[in-house]
């Protein structure tokens, strides 16, 4: 692992345990947790690889595994990977930075045709890491692949900031939204969609 993340530093030690049981009490009431999954099923073919990075809990990798696809979620916390492992079998989930991913070092070697980043992931990275996330996750896409991130607006990573990094990551941004049903972006807006693209060329 490499820096610590703000997910561990900025939340108390009860925090991960707190997050399990928000979301499997969701879960019970029927709450509609697959907004993001939907979002991204509707841009990729049927039965593509998909990484769900910072995967959390698995809500959103399970839901797009139910539709067909095959997903491997990462994340730093292993709390949230055991949880994600007991309620979603199925996805593959693993536990690791996403500063530093290397796949292939965990012998998974075949690229992807999307990644994820749903849950204000970027926003819980260790600070100065957010390009090094976004270029690990580039990483491990294949050529004409995307990338959907979303977090809020006001989480302490600025939007001119996150664009300056798309663009060191060799990703490039082709579409922002205010929400994941595609509500239209505007400069108020307190929540940002942003699907990237890495270059066939």
């Amino acid at each position: 692992m490499g820096r610590p993340t703000r997910w561990s530093t900025d939340t108390g030690p009860d925090h991960s345990r707190w997050y399990v049981d928000r979301f499997r009490q969701l879960a019970a009431e029927g709450a509609d947790l697959g907004g993001e999954a939907r979002l991204l099923d509707a841009m990729v073919a049927p039965g593509s690889r998909i990484l769900d990075a910072g995967c959390g809990t698995g809500r959103v990798g399970a839901t797009l595994a139910a539709r067909g696809h095959t997903v491997l979620g990462v994340d730093a916390d292993p709390v949230l990977i055991d949880a994600a492992r007991a309620d979603h079998p199925g996805p593959r989930w693993l536990v690791a930075d996403l500063a530093t991913l290397d796949l292939p070092a965990s012998g998974i070697a075949e690229p992807f045709d999307a990644a994820v980043v749903a849950g204000n992931v970027m926003a819980f990275v260790a600070p100065g890491t957010e390009r090094d996330v976004l270029t690990r996750i580039a990483a491990h896409l294949r050529p004409d692949g995307i990338v959907v991130v979303g977090f809020g607006a006001d989480r302490g990573y600025a939007l001119a900031a996150f664009d300056t990094d798309i663009e060191a990551s060799g990703l490039r941004r082709e579409h922002r939204f205010a929400t994941w049903d595609l509500r239209p972006w505007h400069p108020g807006a307190d929540f940002a969609v942003t699907v990237l693209r890495l270059p066939a060329e």
